[in-house]
């Protein structure tokens, strides 16, 4: 098994380890000389890392995508992980196991697939529920479903992601037409299903995540639309009505047009679906964010393009704060003693010596007093 990972690195030490490189860029100092940015990366994480020295002899001995051993300090810059590289040295790919390079998810992939045909054998439209079995029948198909990724970056990045988004969707989508009684059940699952299909052949993820020609010249919502068209010319008694709400739900899940979609939603279980998708989107970038910032000194992540914010770490801020509470010193509770009883007529004395006033007001207000 591959050790360190990138999760498992601290701080403020030297080390040593094998990564994918990620992302590779050659910049220039001020003074002209080149220095290497690079992105590292394995199944638990990235990592930044800069090479300021000799950089012209390793340069291009690697590139994107390949395997490389570092030597290099780690540090906190800017609130995250930075790795100065000493050395680097690229390495042959049948010495590393793939398992160790490339995030997935947790949850079993056919564990994942059973499931969701079991969703799907559970809709009771006859003509939604042949449409969906003629994608989970494809075999080809099915097994990108149950590979790619649901994002190069943003959300669900990693491998089994698309169907680990697509699975919590669904489990949304079933609570919520349980509130909104008028919402075809159906429907919005079969939206769940379908909506991001394009994405099997949008992105690649043989190697580091990246985008498919196709993906960066049409994008998953035309590529999706494509190969639900193929699985309808199969159904020729599919109603037409119904083959356009489904078309619809594709087209108008990213909400706006500025976002992509051709069309904004217009009946409710488009409306539904495209406020649960971007809420499990952005759930789930909320998470991986933290999770992949947890080395960080602060109780924020570092600010996030996608949701436009740093992010708490709650359970830091909330260790900070409890840790605080337990060292301050306890304080004892304030009993005022009881005033003591004079006999009528006694004039009052003060327990100690009067504080020293100054003023006419001051001076008329201790005469007042002295009077009671």
């Amino acid at each position: 098994m591959k050790s360190p990972y990138v999760s498992e690195l601290e701080p403020n030490q030297i080390i040593t380890a094998t990564l994918l490189v990620t992302g590779k860029d050659v910049r220039q100092k001020k003074t002209g000389e080149p220095y290497l940015s690079l992105i590292l990366g394995d199944r638990s994480g990235e990592l930044e890392a800069k090479m300021w020295d000799n950089v012209a002899e390793v340069m291009d001995t690697f590139d994107r995508d390949d395997f490389v051993k570092v030597k290099g300090l780690l540090q906190i810059y800017q609130n995250r992980p930075q790795l100065t590289i000493h050395k680097v040295m690229k390495i042959d790919e049948k010495s590393v196991d793939f398992v160790d390079y490339f995030p997935a998810s947790k949850r079993n992939p056919d564990e994942m697939f059973a499931e969701l045909r079991s969703i799907v054998t559970g809709i009771t439209n006859p003509h939604l529920r042949s449409l969906l079995d003629a994608f989970l029948d494809d075999e080809q198909l099915a097994r990108a479903y149950r590979t790619a990724p649901a994002a190069k970056s943003v959300h669900h990045a990693f491998l089994g992601g698309l169907l680990e988004h697509v699975l919590s969707l669904c489990t949304l989508c079933k609570f919520t037409a349980a509130h909104y009684h008028d919402i075809d059940l159906d429907l919005l699952l079969t939206g769940a299903v379908l909506h991001d299909i394009g994405k099997i052949e949008e992105l690649t993820y043989k190697r580091s995540f990246g985008y498919s020609n196709e993906g960066q010249l049409l994008g998953h919502i035309v590529i999706g639309l494509r190969l639900l068209y193929e699985k309808l010319a199969r159904f020729p008694d599919f109603p037409a009505p119904l083959r356009t709400l489904v078309e619809h739900l594709v087209i108008s899940h990213h909400g706006e047009l500025e976002f992509g979609s051709p069309k904004i939603p217009l009946f409710p279980e488009a409306m539904l679906l495209h406020h649960l998708d971007n809420m499990d989107s952005k759930m789930e970038c909320m998470r991986g964010l933290i999770a992949r910032d947890g080395n960080g000194a602060s109780d924020w992540t570092v600010y996030s393009p996608p949701l436009e914010r740093a992010v708490l770490r709650r359970d830091r801020f909330l260790q900070c704060k409890d840790s605080l509470q337990d060292e301050a010193a306890p304080q004892e509770a304030f009993v005022p003693e009881a005033p003591a009883v004079r006999p009528a007529g006694q004039p009052a004395k003060p327990a100690g010596p009067a504080p020293r006033q100054s003023g006419l007001f001051a001076e008329r207000l201790l005469g007042a007093l002295q009077k009671d």
